[in-house]
C-alpha cells in the first residue's frame, strides 16, 4: 500500500522551471558558489534553469525581481541564497516574507533541525524561509556552500516536484 506523499509525488511534474537568485552586494558569477552550486544539483536533477539573477541585498532590488520571477508563467519555483542572517543589510527575510501568500513554516524550521546537527546553536542564526507567491514556490537559503549543499540535498531536490504538484493546485 502506497502513503499519501508517495502517490503525490508520483503524479509530480518531472522536469521544474526555476530561478536562482543569490543575494549579495560582493558576488559575481564567477565568484558565486553558492548560486552556481544550487545551478547545478538542479541541473543535474532534470530540471530548468530559466533565470539566475545576483541583487544586492536591498529591497528595493529585490522585490521588482521577485514580482517578476513570480508572475513568470514557465517559472515554478524561485531559490534563493544569502541575506538570511542577522546582520543590519540582511532583509531577504523580511522582502520574501512580505511577499508570501502561503507561509511555509516548516522548511524554515526542518532547516534549522538539521544545520544544529552540523554546527550547533549557531543554526538558530539563520532566517531560511520559504513559501508560496501566487503559485511560484519561494525558498530561501543561507549563502554558505555548505548551507546551500544541505538546503538542497537534504531538503528542497527530494520534496521539489511533490511542492511544486501542490502549489499547482
Amino acid at each position: 500500500m502506497s502513503s499519501v506523499p508517495e502517490e503525490h509525488r508520483q503524479s509530480a511534474p518531472t522536469v521544474i522551471g526555476c530561478a536562482v537568485v543569490t543575494v549579495s552586494d560582493t558576488r559575481t558569477l564567477e565568484t558565486d558558489t553558492g548560486g552556481q552550486t544550487i545551478v547545478d544539483l538542479l541541473t543535474a536533477a532534470g530540471h530548468r534553469v530559466l533565470e539566475r539573477e545576483i541583487i544586492p541585498d536591498e529591497p528595493a532590488r529585490m522585490l521588482p525581481l521577485l514580482e517578476h520571477l513570480r508572475d513568470e508563467a514557465a517559472v515554478d519555483v524561485v531559490l534563493m541564497t544569502g541575506g538570511t542572517g542577522l546582520s543590519h543589510r540582511d532583509q531577504t527575510y523580511e522582502t520574501v516574507s512580505s511577499l508570501l501568500d502561503k507561509p511555509l513554516p516548516g522548511y524554515g524550521e526542518l532547516f534549522r533541525m538539521l544545520s544544529y546537527e552540523e554546527i550547533g546553536a549557531a543554526a538558530m542564526l539563520s532566517r531560511a524561509a520559504g513559501g508560496l507567491a501566487g503559485r511560484t514556490v519561494l525558498l530561501t537559503m543561507p549563502g554558505s556552500r555548505a548551507a546551500v549543499h544541505l538546503a538542497m540535498d537534504r531538503i528542497i531536490l527530494p520534496e521539489l516536484t511533490h511542492l511544486v504538484r501542490e502549489a499547482r493546485r
